[in-house]
């Protein structure tokens, strides 16, 4: 059965964290526009989680540039309203 583009696209950018095999999915070319990650493929870790909007432009089947919207998570004592921004309970 032939998968839609559409289909493709969303198993592209929604990948199972492999990032050795996610490798073959972006452009050698990739152009990264985030403020708070490194250039080029390789990015950069976080000692804390984000709440992020990504969007994507995917170029010749790979992901070739990515735009983001970022904030920490807040925890617990940072949280005026006293809500987790997702779920019922604020991460440990």
């Amino acid at each position: 059965m032939s998968q839609s583009r559409e289909s493709k696209n969303k198993a592209l950018v929604f990948n199972q964290r492999d990032y050795v095999a996610a490798e073959r999915f972006w452009s050698s070319n990739y152009i990264q526009h985030s403020a708070h990650i490194e250039p080029g493929r390789e990015g950069n870790g976080r000692p804390r989680s984000w709440i992020a909007a990504d969007v994507v432009r995917i170029a010749d089947d790979v992901l070739a540039e990515h735009w983001d919207v970022l904030q920490d998570e807040a925890s617990r004592a940072e949280s005026l309203s006293g809500l987790p921004m997702f779920g019922d309970r604020f991460p440990d």
